[in-house]
């Protein structure tokens, strides 16, 4: 429905139409106004206003709906088809149709099957105008079928091959997505290495050992009915060149060996797509998809260009690590060749895809519906394009037109179908197919030939009431066919208009722009066609506007007294004001001092909370009016007591003199409590950028009630004042109106401005943004800025959005680039920014250093020569010089393997650095490798140097078994790190008395292949300490020491086991059943028992018991170390003797003594009086002078724990 374009209003005037306004209006087409009772008397074909999508995929455990509404008058009937034919749907019991409707609903979850009802549908609402028809509705049923049953070899293959893991799922409808994932529903790691094709085959570039894995596992996801399918988990096993080597080794001679060559480097090659070249075909609008994988070592690297021609910037996406391209909303534009490049350092491929982009037929103009009246022209135009270009059929009524009944009105042109003088018959519902090999497009339009007399829809003697010097809108809706023409009256004479101007616009409705007082009156509105006429009367009456003839004024009051507000209102006679009064914009408080009387607001007891704006509205029905006065609340004077505080916040604030860059603001002072304001604080609010954030803008002297304040472009400032005195600053003043600033261009550039490449072939410009107050107007953009520094090369640049990078691809690697960027908006481009200096991503050094030797200073430090690197082969910024050494474990040429290995990183240029903490007489083996900021490049090859000979560690264990009267077995094993060739163990021996002085010191050389040494011709009943350690070429290691006791020689007591704590105790348990051991335990506990007391008595006359005399005699000697230049030692002392045993420092149960534990004090040595008197503790505690509460500090003796010993303390 269409009305021919005419002026959106008419002006007439007295001078041309004296008493008639008229309206002509050309038409093509009637517009129907939407009026509901309109549209219940106005017959109108059938309407498609709902249907269902043309390819229907439904869900097979759910009732199928196949939609079907429609509109018209009177209201259309329904019918369907099914593949061509009348579908029955009466004789199906599983099919209703929706009451007063067309759709469909088949109920297949009681009974029936979704296959049986899969078909091309199509629907046809009808009445007595014509009959439209839906789109061709394919049902079918969706379908997620399992994975066929396979039996899937494991892989097995080299590192470094390339592999290929197919998915191939089941075909679905709608295709299953698919994704690979493990055991445990987690999905698979990809990269530029591994990735998943577009036909969800899982792609490796090259194997890595970590590929190895058991549950590869291809999954189907059937969007529609929620279900997912799980293809046969495939085995994938990644070997080594060694172990590939060590599982043929049994079957294969030496000859058939896998040598490294297997997995070496080697450049790219296209797993998909095949060949050099490949065809694409898509259609218009979809998303066109282009796909390269490439196998290689190292992993290449994708690139896409298009020939001839560059890629869209807004529409193109790289997807899967850039081996997939994908343009959206793809256009016939979009045609053409696109290569894909495939490199890694050893070469270069490429592959190139031709894109062929068609279309289904798409709307340039679909058919629009007529209403015509009788004898009118029209027509309907069906305007299609696509790809190839689609051909135009018509259809009558759902019938094709070529068969359906002539109309003499009705001419087709193509695409067009004219009509001329048409009649009430002509009325029908025409269908527009326009297709081609990709699709179809079906569009209903109707023609209704309508012949109805005028109707005028405003409401009769509608009154209008408007404000004097207002302009009045008188309505006059209508509709006829043919188009009435509109007339309007004034009175009902039909007075002249004089010299007033009326506007009549296209929907009827007079305009009076300024109504006057005699513009009051009845006006008639007239509707005239062909077919008859129909008039309405309004009725417009004028008032006077509402004004404030008295408004309130201005008032300082006193606290404690009464003010009053006069506010005197005239107003039209025929209109009622209401007279309210507001505070501060708010309503007054709820409080019996304020009393509103006629004209008058009273607020008695002025409180200094009621200073304020006070307004006065006048309301009537058809307008309003407001006037304001301030209150401002001081002290009362004389005031006995003056109370000193801030201020009272500044109010009234105004800006005039509003410029571009500057605005004048004014504003009242609140009161100064007393204390006099030295000054005003000014702030401003950005609304548009920083809203509710409060900035400083200016300081002025507390004199001053103006200022001048300087302006940013694009602002949208508001302004609050605070005044500061002797006791602080006042609370900030209510917000000024907003003032919006102009925009301008940038005054300054981006800061931080730099440029690095995180890749081999970029750079990535960043740069710190400008805010929105920085922005200084609308559409802040960068122009970024980049060329060669060492090139002739002109600046490149592109305008990219607010952002703070911007990343340039196909550099050459490391190269020094000048980089600017500036912003602009708008309005222009800020000022020249300045130039930086960035460089282009860095790669992998490509040279290892050369001339690697190693200098041998000592058996523990080695120092490592090499030559520097050229720097161009660095490729990046040098960081240093990485140095790897290990030592080998193993001398064997076929079984070597390395320990950990140590780095030692060199900052810098340096071509030299030491190696320290090596082991003695070790095999090491190393390599250097120069560092950038990317990482290591290649490493130099090995050298292997070895330390000499150093001094062997202690012994790890020494102990004395087997004593005798006269002699002690000695045991030990050789040192945990000899570090050398032993050449001989040296011990050295010496007596110890019962009063602790050392005897003479033997010194024995024994044979380092001995782990066994029996010493003879020893003193019975003695202790001995011993010295012992071992030689290498290097010299005397670290000594171990024990000490250990000869046999007694009485009774037959046999002498204690100083060795394992284990056989001592089982020794004790048969001792203990002896009866001579009884008797003599008998004897020493009286003896004990005798010395207690007499202890006790001498102690409490404040004398020494014996045993303390004795040890104060002998007050702590220090012990003498051994001398370096003679092995000699000093004199031999007790002095740790009196220290407390700490937890856990006692012998092991074994006798063995750690290198770590030995040293000269004999807390160490022997298992300790509980070793031997556990039955009470009195002995102990008496001898080491502690008391008996205190248990905790441990055996302090440093006697042997024999009975013997413990006898010899008391001589």
């Amino acid at each position: 429905m269409q009305l021919k374009k005419m002026p959106r209003r008419k002006r007439l005037s007295a001078g041309r139409a004296p008493l008639i306004l008229f309206l002509c209006q050309m038409i093509s087409a009637l517009d129907v106004p939407l009026d509901p009772k309109l549209l219940e008397d106005l017959v109108q074909p059938p309407t498609i206003t709902q249907q269902s999508p043309k390819d229907y995929i439904i869900d097979p455990r759910e009732n199928i709906v196949i939609q079907c509404e429609a509109k018209g008058k009177p209201p259309p009937s329904f019918s369907w088809t099914r593949n061509g034919t009348h579908f029955d749907i009466d004789k199906d019991p599983l099919v209703t149709m929706k009451p007063g409707s067309g759709t469909l609903t088949i109920n297949i979850m009681s009974e029936g099957k979704a296959e049986t009802y899969e078909g091309v549908y199509q629907c046809t609402a009808r009445n007595e105008r014509g009959a439209a028809i839906s789109n061709n509705i394919v049902v079918r049923p969706s379908r997620s079928p399992l994975w066929t049953k396979e039996k899937l070899e494991p892989i097995i293959l080299r590192n470094g091959q390339s592999l290929i893991l197919p998915c191939r799922p089941p075909l679905g409808l709608p295709p299953p997505i698919i994704f690979w994932m493990d055991n445990s529903f987690q999905r698979l790691p990809q990269s530029e290495r591994v990735s998943q094709g577009l036909n969800g085959d899982l792609y490796f570039s090259n194997v890595l050992p970590e590929d190895t894995r058991e549950d590869y596992i291809c999954y189907a996801r059937f969007n529609h009915t929620q279900t997912i399918q799980q293809k046969q988990p495939i085995s994938v096993k990644v070997i080594s060149v060694d172990e590939l080597n060590d599982t043929v080794a049994a079957n294969l001679n030496d000859t058939e060996f896998y040598s490294a060559k297997s997995n070496r480097e080697r450049p790219p090659t296209f797993l998909t797509p095949e060949g050099n070249a490949s065809h694409k075909e898509e259609l218009r609008g979809n998303v066109l998809s282009l796909e390269c994988i490439a196998e290689g070592l190292p992993t290449p690297i994708i690139y896409w260009i298009k020939e001839d021609g560059t890629l869209p910037i807004n529409r193109t996406f790289y997807r899967n690590f850039k081996k997939t391209l994908q343009i959206i909303q793809v256009s016939e534009a979009d045609s053409g060749n696109y290569q894909c490049i495939a490199k890694n350092p050893l070469g270069a491929i490429h592959h190139t895809i031709s894109v062929t982009v068609k279309a289904a037929p798409y709307w340039i103009m679909a058919p629009q519906n007529l209403v015509l009246s009788p004898g009118e022209d029209g027509r309907l135009t069906c305007g299609a394009n696509g790809s190839p270009k689609p051909r135009i059929s018509w259809l009558l009524n759902g019938v094709p037109v070529e068969i359906a009944p002539d109309d003499p009105s009705r001419k087709i042109d193509g695409d067009t179908i004219i009509f001329s003088n048409v009649q009430e018959r002509s009325s029908a519902v025409y269908q527009c197919n326009a297709s081609n090999e990709y699709g179809y497009l079906l569009a209903n339009a109707f023609v209704n030939v309508l012949a109805e007399p005028p109707r005028i829809l405003t409401s009769a003697n509608t009154l209008y009431q408007v404000i004097a010097d207002r302009p009045a809108l008188l309505d006059c809706a209508f509709f006829g066919s043919p188009l009435p023409t509109i007339e309007w009256f004034k009175g009902a004479k039909g007075s002249a208009l004089r010299e007033d101007i009326y506007v009549l616009h296209e929907n009827g409705t007079l305009e009076i722009p300024v109504a006057q007082k005699d513009s009051t009156g009845t006006y008639t509105c007239v509707a005239r066609n062909k077919l008859g006429m129909a008039k309405n009367e309004v009725h417009l009456e004028i008032k006077d506007a509402t004004r404030i003839i008295k408004q309130p004024e201005y008032a300082v009051m006193q606290r404690g007294g009464t003010v009053s507000f006069e506010c005197k209102v005239k107003h039209d006679h025929t209109l009622i004001p209401t007279i309210t009064w507001l505070k501060d914009n708010g309503e007054l408080p709820n409080d019996g001092r304020f009393t509103v009387d006629k004209d008058h607001l009273v607020v008695a007891d002025v409180r200094d909370d009621d200073g304020g704006t006070y307004t006065c509205v006048a309301n009537t029905t058809l307008d309003n009016v407001s006037a304001s006065a301030v209150l401002s609340v001081v002290a009362p004077t004389p005031t006995p007591a003056p109370i000193y505080d801030v201020p009272n916040p500044p109010f009234d604030l105004e800006l005039t003199d509003q410029l571009d860059k500057s605005v004048q603001l004014s504003w009242t002072p609140g009161s100064d409590n007393n204390s006099p304001i030295t000054k005003f604080i000014i702030e401003y609010e950005d609304a548009m950028h920083e809203a509710g954030l409060w900035h400083l803008q200016t300081e002025v002297s507390g004199m001053q009630t103006t200022a001048q304040l300087k302006l940013s472009p694009y602002v949208n400032y508001s302004f609050r004042v605070m005044a500061v005195n002797s006791l602080g600053r006042s609370l900030p003043s209510e917000a000024s109106e907003q003032y919006l600033t102009k925009a301008a261009e940038p005054d300054t550039n981006p800061t931080a401005v730099e440029g690095l490449g995180s890749e081999p072939d970029n750079l990535v410009i960043t740069w710190k943004p400008l805010n929105g107050f920085e922005s200084n107007g609308p559409g802040l953009q960068y122009k970024v800025s980049w060329r060669q520094k060492d090139g002739d090369d002109e600046w490149t640049s592109v305008v990219v959005a607010n952002v703070s990078k911007y990343i340039v691809s196909g550099t050459p690697t490391f190269v020094p680039y000048l980089i600017k960027v500036q912003a602009l908006n708008d309005v222009g481009f800020a000022p020249e920014p300045a130039v930086v200096m960035g460089h282009s991503g860095e790669d992998l050094p490509m040279v290892a250093p050369g001339n690697v030797h190693v200098n041998v200073v000592n058996s523990t430090l080695a120092e490592v020569h090499w030559d520097p690197v050229p720097l161009k082969s660095i490729r990046g910024h040098l960081q240093g010089y990485r140095i790897y050494y290990w030592k080998a474990q193993s001398s064997s040429k076929r079984n070597r393997r390395h320990l950990e290995k140590k780095i030692l990183t060199f900052q810098g240029s340096k071509t030299h650095g030491m190696l320290p903490g090596l082991e003695p007489f070790s095999h090491y083996t190393l390599n250097v490798r120069v560092v950038n900021g990317k990482g290591e490049g290649p490493a130099s090859p090995d050298r292997v140097f070895n330390t000499p000979e150093g001094v062997p560690s202690a012994p790890s264990s020494l102990k004395i078994v087997n004593p005798t009267l006269d002699s002690l077995t000695l045991e030990w094993d050789p040192p945990s790190r000899p570090n050398g060739i032993l050449t001989e163990y040296t011990l050295k021996y010496q007596p110890i008395n019962s009063t602790h002085e050392l005897g003479p010191l033997v010194d024995l050389k024994i044979p380092a292949n001995k782990t066994r040494w029996t010493l003879k011709n020893l003193n019975f009943s003695t202790r001995y300490k011993f010295y012992f350690y071992a030689q290498t070429a290097a010299g005397s290691g670290s000594q171990i020491t024990e000490e250990a006791v000869t046999a007694v020689d009485e009774a037959g007591i046999p002498p204690p086991d100083v060795g394992a704590g284990k056989a001592m105790a089982s020794r004790q348990v048969d001792i203990a059943t002896q009866g001579w051991f009884i008797g003599l335990m008998c004897a020493v506990a009286l003896l004990i028992l005798i010395l207690l007391i007499v202890c006790f008595i001498r102690r409490n006359k404040g004398g020494k018991y014996p045993v303390k005399e004795k040890e104060d005699a002998h007050a702590d000697p220090e012990i003498q170390p051994m001398k370096e230049d003679d092995g000699t030692f000093g004199e031999y002392s007790d002095a740790e003797d009196h220290k407390p045993l700490k937890k856990g420092s006692r012998t092991p149960s074994d006798r063995t003594v750690k290198k770590e534990d030995s040293d000269d004090s004999l807390v160490d040595y022997g298992e300790g009086v509980n070793g031997q008197f556990n039955e009470d503790g009195s002995f102990i505690g008496q001898y080491s002078g502690k008391k008996e509460k205190e248990p905790a500090e441990g055996n302090e003796s440093s006697e042997a724990p024999s009975p013997v010993n413990a006898m010899n303390s008391f001589v």
